[in-house]
C-alpha cells in the first residue's frame, strides 16, 4: 500500500507524477470497463444495443457526474483538513461523506428509475433502439448506490494523499466488468441490458471486496461507527465546496446529452458512431484528466499549509506533461481514428462516423491539457464555484449553440459538429487566465 503523501514538502512534479500514476492507471481501467461493454456489445449484438449503449451511458455518466463532484468536496475538504494538520476532524469528514452520498445515491437510484421513459424520450433515442436504451438506464440507475460507493471511496483516498487504493478498487471493478460481459453479452445474448447489468454488479463487487482490506490496512486517523453521521458543519463545507462541480459536471453532461440528442435525430448509425468516438474520448482524454484530479488533492494540502507556491509550480508541471503526451495521442486518433474506431463496431458505416467525429476530438486533446490542469488547481484552492461558471458558459453559450447550429448545415458533417468541443475548451483557457490573474493580483493587494 502506498502510505498517505504529504504534499507540503519535498520534490514537486515528481511527488505529483508519483501520485497522478496510479490515478492514470485507475482511470485506464475505468475507461476500460466502459469501453469493454461497448466493445463486446458491439461485436455480439446488432446496432440497436450499440445505440442503446451509447445514449444510455451519456445519461448515467451526468447522473454519475453529481456523485462525483460532490465527491470532490469531500476529497479538498479532507486534503485541507490534513494539510493544516488537523487530524482529529478527518474521521467526521469521512463518517458525514457516508451518509450524504447514500442518501444522494438512493434519491437519484428512486427519481431516475420512474423516469427512464421520459428520459430516453428527451435524449431522443432512435426507436429501434428506444426500449434498450430505457433497460440500460433502468438497471444502471438501480445500482446507483453501488456507483456512489465505487467513487466517493476513491475521492476519500486521493484526498488523504493516497491514490493506490482507488487503483485497486478499479482493477477489481474492471476484471470483473470484463467477466461480466463475457457472461451475460457474449454468452447469454442480453445485449444492452446485459452490459449495464455487468457494469453495476463489477462497481459493487469492488466495493465489498475493498472494504474488509481498507479496515485490516487502517486509517492515518481516527475512525470508527461514532464518526458516521449527518454532521451538519461537514456536510455543510462539503457540498459548498462540491456542489458547484457537481452542478457544473451535471449541466455540462446535459449540455453533451443536447449534442446526442442533436445526432440521434440524424439516425441511429451516426447515433452508434458518435456514441463509439465517445467512449475513445474517454481514452484520449485520460492524462489531463489525471493529472486534473492529482492536481485537486495536491493544492488542497498546499492550500491548507499556505503554500500556494508548491500548488502554481505544480499547475505548470502538470500542464507541460499533458500537452506533450497530448501531442502523440491527438495526433494518432486525428490520423487513424478508423483503426480505433474498430475496436468497438464492426459495421463500416458506423466506424467511418466514429472516426470523422473523433477528428475534432483530436484538437481538443492538446486544449484540455491546459483548463484541466487549471480546473485541478481552482478545485484545491476552493475557488468551485469559478470551475462553475466557466464550465458552464463554455457548455451553453458554445458548445451545444455551435453543435446545433453546424447540425443545420447541409451537407452535415459530423467534424463540424464535433468542432464544438474544442471552441468551447478555448473559451475556458480564456476565462481560466482571466481568473488565476485576477485572484493572485487580488492577494497581493
Amino acid at each position: 500500500m502506498q502510505s498517505n503523501q504529504n504534499f507540503t514538502e519535498g520534490p514537486i512534479v515528481s511527488k505529483l507524477v508519483k501520485f497522478a500514476l496510479p490515478v492514470l492507471g485507475a482511470l485506464i481501467l475505468q475507461a476500460m470497463y466502459g469501453a469493454v461493454d461497448l466493445m463486446v456489445v458491439g461485436q455480439f449484438a446488432d446496432r440497436a444495443d450499440v445505440s442503446a449503449v451509447s445514449t444510455g451511458s451519456q445519461l448515467m455518466m451526468g447522473l454519475t457526474g453529481i456523485i462525483t463532484g460532490l465527491s470532490m468536496g469531500s476529497t479538498v475538504l479532507l486534503g485541507q483538513t490534513l494539510g493544516a494538520g488537523r487530524r482529529d476532524d478527518a474521521g467526521r469528514v469521512i463518517g458525514g461523506a457516508i451518509c450524504l452520498f447514500a442518501a444522494v445515491a438512493l434519491t437519484l437510484s428512486a427519481v431516475v428509475t420512474a423516469l427512464a421513459r421520459p428520459l430516453c424520450r428527451v435524449l431522443q433515442a432512435p426507436p429501434e433502439a428506444f426500449d434498450q436504451t430505457v433497460g440500460y438506464v433502468t438497471v444502471c440507475a438501480l445500482g446507483m448506490l453501488f456507483i456512489a460507493g465505487y467513487n466517493v471511496l476513491a475521492s476519500l483516498f486521493r484526498g488523504m494523499g493516497d491514490s493506490r487504493t482507488p487503483f485497486l478498487a478499479v482493477l477489481i471493478a474492471c476484471v470483473t466488468n470484463i467477466f461480466g460481459d463475457l457472461a451475460l453479452v457474449a454468452g447469454l445474448r442480453m445485449g444492452s441490458v446485459g452490459a449495464a447489468l455487468a457494469t453495476v454488479l463489477s462497481q459493487g463487487f469492488s466495493v465489498a471486496i475493498c472494504l474488509p482490506i481498507i479496515k485490516r490496512r487502517g486509517l492515518p486517523f481516527a475512525f470508527s461507527r461514532k464518526h458516521v453521521g449527518f454532521h451538519r458543519d461537514v456536510i455543510a463545507r462539503t457540498v459548498k465546496l462540491g456542489a458547484p462541480i457537481a452542478l457544473q459536471d451535471l449541466l455540462v453532461s446535459v449540455s453533451f446529452l443536447g449534442i446526442v440528442a442533436i445526432v440521434n435525430g440524424l439516425g441511429v448509425v451516426v447515433s452508434a458512431g458518435v456514441g463509439v468516438a465517445e467512449k475513445l474520448c474517454s481514452f484520449v482524454l485520460l492524462i489531463p484528466s489525471a493529472f486534473m484530479q492529482s492536481l485537486s488533492a495536491f493544492v488542497a494540502q498546499n492550500a491548507g499549509a499556505g503554500r500556494d507556491d508548491r500548488a502554481r509550480r505544480a499547475m505548470l508541471g502538470g500542464m507541460l506533461i499533458s500537452f506533450s503526451m497530448g501531442l502523440v495521442i491527438g495526433g494518432f486518433a486525428f490520423f487513424r481514428g478508423d483503426l480505433l474506431a474498430g475496436l468497438f463496431a464492426r459495421d463500416p458505416e458506423v466506424i467511418a462516423a466514429a472516426a470523422e467525429y473523433l477528428k475534432a476530438y483530436a484538437i481538443d486533446t492538446l486544449l484540455v491539457s491546459f483548463f484541466f490542469c487549471f480546473n485541478g488547481y481552482f478545485n484545491g484552492i476552493g475557488e468551485t464555484r469559478f470551475v462553475m461558471f466557466q464550465g458552464l458558459v463554455s457548455a451553453f453559450l458554445v458548445r451545444l449553440p455551435f453543435s446545433y447550429f453546424m447540425s443545420r448545415v447541409q451537407p452535415v458533417s459530423l467534424f463540424r459538429i464535433g468542432l464544438a468541443v474544442p471552441l468551447s475548451s478555448v473559451t475556458q483557457i480564456a476565462m481560466c487566465l482571466f481568473w488565476f490573474n485576477y485572484i493572485h493580483k487580488k492577494r497581493a493587494l
